[in-house]
């Protein structure tokens, strides 16, 4: 039997969602539960994809195979209880058997959140925070720069083998100013590591005047990795939503 999980969680106490031997993750606190309630056999959770060390998540997805007959709210009402209060399972569902929560996955939101008030102590492990002011008119033009197909070479990791694609189709980019954050959504079919980092702290670039609405063009068109060096804090990053 295949389980789907929705689950949400504060990132600020993980080395992010991968196991890492003599780190905890996101994937070893869930699996350690899931052993327990398997009689200490091991349960191999598969997510949507992973996150980074401080990234949080609203919606990301996990699944796994069980044995074990429950009802969707008793997996749900089992594992929160043993689960640690930073991360929650939100929903649970049987699926079918050719559900893969990575491979079956047709879109993803995520969101970037950024702090305008550097004296409140409080959003410092949930946004970043810029003090210095920013043209939101020129981070709405650079944020555009993103939207389509495109092959997103210069917004992503060195370490992506080099056989694997680097095309992806985000649907949308856009900035939304508020009193005292701004809040950057992603949205696309799929994105690669480190790519929504980069592409977040590229617009704030632009929202500086470091950089212009064209050089932002032109770091897409190169095609290559060395040509960006911006990335933003993983704090102000949320995974909110995975479509299936």
């Amino acid at each position: 039997m295949v389980i789907k999980c929705v689950v949400s969680y504060d990132g600020t106490n993980y080395k992010g969602w991968q196991v890492q031997p003599g780190l905890i993750t996101v994937q070893k606190v869930i699996q350690d539960v899931l052993a327990k309630m398997h009689s200490g056999n091991h349960v191999e959770i598969v997510a949507s994809g992973r996150t980074d060390a401080q990234v949080h998540a609203l919606g990301q997805v996990f699944h796994f195979e069980t044995n074990i007959q429950l009802p969707c709210d008793q997996w749900k009402y089992k594992l929160n209880c043993m689960l640690p209060k930073d991360v929650r399972i939100q929903d649970v569902s049987i699926e079918k058997d050719d559900f893969h929560a990575r491979f079956s996955c047709v879109s993803k939101r995520y969101d970037y959140y950024i702090s305008l008030n550097e004296n409140n102590p409080f959003v410092r492990n949930y946004m970043s925070i810029e003090k210095r002011p920013l043209d939101i008119k020129q981070m709405e033009l650079a944020a555009k720069v993103f939207e389509g197909t495109h092959d997103y070479t210069s917004f992503s990791s060195g370490k992506i083998h080099e056989e694997k694609s680097r095309i992806r189709t985000i649907t949308e980019v856009s900035v939304h100013k508020y009193d005292e954050h701004i809040q950057l959504i992603f949205k696309g079919d799929g994105f690669l590591r480190y790519q929504v980092r980069m592409m977040a702290q590229t617009i704030i670039e632009a929202g500086l005047h470091h950089i212009e609405v064209e050089d932002v063009r032109r770091m897409l068109e190169a095609k290559d990795k060395h040509v960006c060096r911006y990335k933003a804090d993983p704090c102000g990053l949320y995974l909110v939503e995975v479509n299936y």
